[in-house]
């Protein structure tokens, strides 16, 4: 090789074949090094609003059906995907209609945003209301059928996770979750139960973790994800953390509201999906009068299990 054309460092070597493979399985073969293997540039995970998809899903005129907070080409996902792990989607069954659902997932989180209904899955049905929140077992088609007013829905998935390991669901029955419903009234209780206790300063805010009698000892609802209601009294600041895991919320009420995300504020909309990118420090603050509320998923749960969830208390750049 001419020394015009030599590398200066290995950094600078493209992959390297087998020299003289014998077999197809010899040739599919690549070589990498420590200067050229661990410098990918992937698009970082942006701290995104969705406001415009809840807006279509509570349009009287939108037919039944999903809509996804889709973000893949931006991440170079080749998946639909609203983090590299997760999938936040809506969905609006019209009066009286029914929408199917059957995803390539190890289970469904599903937050009641308007109207009620029922859902049929894995030989159990369930009639949900509004404020209700339940999860679904991955593998297991499931029927949602609305009553007699428009229903929306808050759907999450584990989808990007599994399409990025080419994987399949869980096989009926087989799935680490089953079906289980958590009321609206039982959340506010559980809620206020945590209120009348209180938390020391270091405790990162008043948030209400759901599991379920199979995840107990995990203290997930799913393997790799974790789900929870975090609350904000009038006038609090929630203290500025970060961690590894990405936080996929839905805005349930919150007059005033905004976070800051790496010193940039990002002001809250009842109802959008709102995205806060892995290690990124971040605080939420309420300027109104009234609690708020909002939903999260968090890919924590494999973070944990990897004994790398990273958190701690931090203060924003500048």
């Amino acid at each position: 090789m001419p020394d015009e054309m030599r590398p200066r460092s290995i950094a600078e070597m493209p992959a390297q074949l087998p020299s003289a493979p014998t077999s197809r399985a010899e040739a599919r073969a690549r070589f990498f090094n420590t200067g050229n293997a661990f410098n990918m540039q992937l698009p970082p995970v942006s701290d995104r609003i969705f406001a415009a998809e809840p807006a279509k899903a509570l349009d009287p005129a939108t037919p039944t059906g999903l809509i996804p907070c889709d973000i893949s080409a931006e991440l170079a996902c080749a998946f639909p995907a609203t983090t590299p792990l997760v999938l936040a989607q809506y969905a609006r069954v019209r009066a009286g209609e029914r929408l199917a659902t059957d995803f390539v997932a190890s289970g469904v989180i599903v937050y009641v945003i308007k109207g009620s209904g029922t859902t049929h899955c894995g030989g159990e049905d369930i009639a949900w209301g509004a404020g209700d929140l339940f999860i679904l077992p991955g593998g297991e088609p499931a029927t949602h059928v609305a009553g007699d007013a428009d229903a929306v829905l808050w759907v999450v998935t584990n989808e990007p996770q599994l399409a990025f390991e080419n994987l399949r669901a869980p096989a009926p029955r087989q799935a680490p979750t089953e079906l289980v419903h958590y009321r609206a009234a039982e959340i506010a209780r559980q809620i206020e139960q945590i209120y009348e206790v209180g938390r020391t300063e270091q405790i990162a805010g008043s948030a209400l973790i759901f599991s379920a009698e199979r995840q107990e000892t995990t203290r997930d609802i799913l393997p790799t994800l974790t789900v929870a209601m975090n609350s904000l009294p009038g006038g609090v600041v929630q203290r500025p953390h970060r961690h590894n895991s990405v936080a996929v919320s839905l805005i349930i009420k919150g007059d005033r509201c905004f976070s800051v995300i790496d010193g940039k504020r990002k002001d809250w909309a009842q109802w959008a999906t709102t995205i806060t990118p892995p290690v990124s420090v971040h605080s939420h603050h309420n300027g109104g009068n009234e609690q708020v509320l909002f939903l999260i998923v968090q890919d924590g749960g494999i973070y944990y299990h990897a004994r790398a969830m990273g958190f701690e208390f931090a203060e924003h750049p500048g």
